[in-house]
């Protein structure tokens, strides 16, 4: 006897929509950014990269050649190494030109200082060891002891980590010392300006919903790019209103607090939990609203409708914006033609913009036509109190 197959009922349960989903984020870094935009992605942002600098390749760099091999003729009394990698790449280099084991000797007869945890390992991993270090990886800290212990006619070699220190070298110098730099890696602006220049555009548009930083340069580096093409003002106003900045650390926010721009730092100086802020933060900036029987919630270039991700057209999405601004309340067709991005004077481009809208969200009833007045969204009743009773069309 013929036994009936069960029948396979195809699921109905909905991927959960992952945090950051709909949003942009720019990636600013020249290191690492490859394993910061795979996590932003796994995430489901859409990332937009623009390195802010270059390094310049360690062996190829001869004012760090020039450096050691003064500093191997006349040696320090006192190191300061301030970065894992650059300590790393230092040796690495040094080696390279075949003057590894007389720096090491150098350093080795030196009072070694790190300046934290992971730069205290890359010495130790090179067979030296460390005087001291402080465990908050502050150069602060580093300053004090240092200080505290004179430092007058002492010739303190200072491990640079991408841009000067006046701030620590200056005090140095001011308390006796002779201070020698030694630039381990330097920044530079990239070759390719075009990514940079358009993630200025992009943030001025507010096309980004937030920019990472994981250095001091490159944030220092996007502002003076800023500044020559006479975007500073424009590029600060959307930093300090409407994008998100986020830095994996107080010394690299220091240029963007300069400027007043606020900034997001996790508690731990890591891109794990630099990303982890992201996706606890930019979803809180979403706008909700209770719309002709659905949830709406509006992100970057997505919008969530009772929980589902729907892609929005970019015209629509300024549209939307438009009609946010307000919800419940008429705008007028000439008010929205000016929102659209390169729409001219046609307000047909209006009527088209908006059935693509519709089209995207599912829900058509979310945007009403008034007639002979405009568009308006389809606040419901119970939310009117508080954003205020809309007229009557």
């Amino acid at each position: 006897m013929h036994q009936a197959q069960p029948t396979t009922q195809p699921s109905t349960k909905t991927e959960p929509v992952r945090p950051l989903a709909g949003f942009t984020v720019a990636v600013t870094a020249a290191r690492r950014a490859d394993e910061l935009a795979a996590l932003l992605e796994r995430r489901g942002a859409v990332v937009q990269r623009a390195p802010a600098l270059r390094i310049v390749p360690l062996p190829d760099d001869a004012e760090l050649l020039a450096a050691t091999k003064q500093l191997i003729d006349d040696g320090p009394d006192i190191a300061v190494a301030t970065t894992a990698i650059g300590f790393r790449g230092w040796i690495e280099a040094a080696e390279g030109w075949g003057l590894g084991s007389a720096l090491l000797a150098r350093l080795g007869a030196a009072e070694l200082l790190a300046r934290g945890p992971k730069v205290r390992g890359a010495i130790r991993a090179a067979g030296l060891t460390e005087a001291w270090s402080p465990a908050s990886e502050s150069l602060a800290e580093v300053l004090d002891r240092l200080l505290g212990q004179g430092v007058s006619g002492t010739r303190i070699a200072v491990q640079l980590h991408g841009e000067p220190l006046p701030g620590f070298i200056e005090a140095l110098r001011e308390a006796g010392a002779e201070v020698v730099g030694i630039p381990v890696y330097r920044w530079m602006e990239p070759e390719d300006i075009t990514p940079l220049d358009r993630l200025l555009d992009a943030t001025v548009a507010r096309a980004v919903d937030a920019l990472t930083f994981t250095s001091a340069p490159a944030a220092a580096s996007l502002l003076d790019r800023a500044e020559r093409r006479g975007l500073l003002e424009p590029f600060l106003a959307a930093l300090q209103r409407d994008v998100l900045v986020a830095c994996v650390g107080p010394v690299t926010a220091m240029p963007l607090q300069a400027h007043d721009v606020p900034t997001a730092q996790p508690e731990r100086f890591r891109l794990g939990p630099l990303v982890q802020l992201l996706a606890a933060e930019l979803p809180l900036r979403a706008r909700v609203l209770p719309l002709a029987g659905h949830q709406v919630e509006i992100r970057g270039h997505a919008v969530l409708v009772d929980g589902e991700l729907r892609c929005v057209p970019p015209a629509g999405m300024a549209l939307l914006r438009t009609l946010a601004r307000r919800p419940g309340w008429v705008v007028p067709r000439a008010d929205l033609l000016r929102a659209l991005p390169g729409a001219g004077r046609d307000e047909h481009a209006v009527e088209t913009a908006m059935t693509r809208l519709r089209g995207a969200l599912g829900a058509p009833r979310i945007v009403q036509t008034v007639v002979k007045r405009g568009y308006r969204l389809a606040l419901d009743a119970a939310a009117e109190s508080k954003y205020g009773t809309p007229p009557a069309p």
